[in-house]
Parts: structure tokens; C-alpha cells; sequence
């Protein structure tokens, strides 16, 4: 089995599924991803298009062995275990992904910003969404950067906060990033902020904060910079980009940005995915921490229906 991370993360952010699964005899493994924690950092932008990322897990698939394994994604990590599925799906037994969907024609903020629920979100007011503040990273990218590097310790414990029902069906505070002057608005770091010891224990935080000190923000930033290739790329894979192996979907409930319920957003992985099962748990965006136990035991539930 082999975790990926998302933004902003390390392999790391699986350690209770790692636990878990090794303990049931699976061979696991988390890399970090290009740009984040302890892999390279590539300084231009266009070296984190999804073709250099699915090249880089196939060379570790390799370098594992290459039998077939089940793909776990989450966040970033869902757009990459899908990609490599659809363009190498000899690799793949199976593939979760967790937080967010699968998009055949690529994941690009024009797909994105066409799914976006406009009754939360009128075209006049938020005109992309709750995906404006990808679109900060495509006009004002240094910037962005700058501010999430200001204080790493405070933009990471802001960002790890766990969902909130009340959020539901409420506008998301990064649709308005751009008309704030930024993610932090005119201070231009984040406010102090404690880290949720419930999500991240402390030492493994601490290692988290460390990653992003060391390597900055820019790297894992210009994941959103490259819609036009990651686009191109997903017209070369194989069947238009079909799923064929079996993939279980992990929503969370109370995410604002990601949620597929209510919306329009899961439909093209519904069409995409010749085998597909949904799950939701009631949960924000990081089901690998809030939700330990409960995401551990989808996964082991599918796999046993699925016969892994």
C-alpha cells in the first residue's frame, strides 16, 4: 500500500494508517512528494506537473518491486494515485481516495471552477468559488508564497483545523482570498494560532514544521501553477482517462472546499470510475487525522469486499 500526502503535508500525516495496515501484514509505505518534506525541491515551477509527480512514484513503485499495490491518496496525493492509475493502471490493485475526487479531463481550476455550487457561490460575487484562492496562486504567486513563509509554524496550524458542521452550505473563507489581498489579508502571515494536538500529535508536528522551515512553500505552492500541462497530460491517458480498477471514494461531510455532497463535483469521477464506492465520514478535509479510525476502517472494509 503506498500513502501520498497533500498540500501542505509530508508522508508523515499517515502515520495511524501506516500503523494500522502494516499490523495487517501490508508492506506500507509514504513518500513525501517532490517539493515537500525530505524529497528533492525542484526550483522551477513547471518541474510539479502531474507527469514529473506520476513519474517520480512510478520509479518508487519500481524501486519497490512494481507488483500492483492499492494507491492511497489524499488531498494533492488523491490527484496523483488517480493519474497514475489512469495512465499506468497495470500498477494499481486499487485506489482510495480521500478528500478529494477524481477529474478524468484534469484537475485544472476551469474544471473545477465549472462544478461550483452557485447557489453558495453566485458567478457575480465568486466567480471561482470556493477555488479562489488557487487562482491567487496563479496571479499572485510570490506573494502567496511570502505570506505562508512568514510564520510557517502559524500558517500550518491554521490550515490544520478540523471541520466544522456549521460550515455547511456557507461560503468558505478562501473564496475571498483575492478580494483580502492574500490568504491573511493585509497582515500577510498567519494570525498565532495553537496546533491541534487531536490532529497531529506534537512530535509529529514539530517534524511537519520543520519540513517547511527547511524547504519553504514555493515547491508545493506551484502544484497549482501548471493547469494548461496537467490538463494536456490527462488527454494522453489510456480510455480518456477511465478508471477500470476498483476505487473507493472517502468524502468528509463538513468540507468546505472538497465535499462531493450536494453538488456537481463528484459526477465526473461517477462517470470516470468503471467500479466505484463512496463513503462519507463526518468529518472537514483531513480525514487522515480527524478521523483516524474510521477512515482505517473504510479502507479495510473495502478492501476485504473488494478482495484485495
Amino acid at each position: 500500500m503506498i500513502f501520498l500526502h497533500g498540500f501542505p503535508s509530508i508522508g508523515l500525516i499517515w502515520r495511524a494508517q501506516l500503523e494500522a495496515f502494516a499490523a495487517d501484514g501490508w508492506h506500507c509505505v509514504a513518500p513525501d512528494l517532490r517539493g515537500f518534506g525530505g524529497s528533492s525541491v525542484p526550483a522551477p515551477k513547471n518541474a510539479y506537473t502531474m507527469k514529473e509527480i506520476v513519474a517520480d512514484m512510478a520509479e518508487l513503485h519500481d524501486h519497490l518491486g512494481g507488483k500492483p499495490a492499492i494507491w492511497v491518496g489524499h488531498d494533492w496525493g488523491s490527484i496523483v494515485a488517480g493519474a497514475l492509475a489512469a495512465h499506468e493502471p497495470g500498477r494499481s490493485r486499487g485506489v482510495v481516495l480521500a478528500s478529494w475526487a477524481y477529474f478524468p479531463e484534469g484537475n485544472s481550476l476551469r474544471t473545477l471552477v465549472s462544478l461550483v455550487d452557485r447557489t453558495i457561490y453566485p458567478a457575480d460575487q465568486y466567480p471561482d468559488g470556493q477555488w479562489d484562492y488557487v487562482h491567487y496562486y496563479t496571479t499572485h504567486f510570490d506573494g502567496a508564497v511570502a505570506d505562508l513563509e512568514a510564520d510557517c509554524e502559524a500558517s500550518l496550524a491554521s490550515a490544520y483545523q478540523p471541520g466544522n458542521p456549521a460550515s455547511i452550505s456557507k461560503v468558505s473563507p478562501l473564496a475571498t482570498v483575492t478580494r483580502n489581498g492574500g490568504r491573511f489579508g493585509a497582515a500577510h502571515r498567519a494570525p498565532p494560532t495553537h496546533p491541534d494536538a487531536a490532529l497531529w500529535p506534537v512530535a509529529d508536528f514539530e517534524v511537519l514544521v520543520q519540513a517547511f522551515e527547511s524547504h519553504g512553500f514555493r515547491g508545493p505552492c506551484a502544484l497549482y501553477t501548471n493547469d494548461d500541462a496537467n490538463m494536456a497530460y490527462a488527454r494522453e491517458a489510456l480510455n480518456n482517462g477511465r478508471l477500470s480498477r476498483p476505487v473507493l471514494f472517502v468524502n468528509g461531510d463538513f468540507d468546505q472546499i472538497c465535499s462531493i455532497n450536494g453538488n456537481r463535483q463528484g459526477d465526473p469521477m461517477r462517470a470516470a470510475c468503471g467500479d466505484l464506492t463512496e463513503t462519507s465520514l463526518h468529518a472537514g478535509h483531513w480525514l487522515p487525522l480527524e478521523r483516524k479510525a474510521e477512515l482505517i476502517q473504510a479502507i479495510r472494509a473495502w478492501i476485504y469486499i473488494k478482495k484485495l
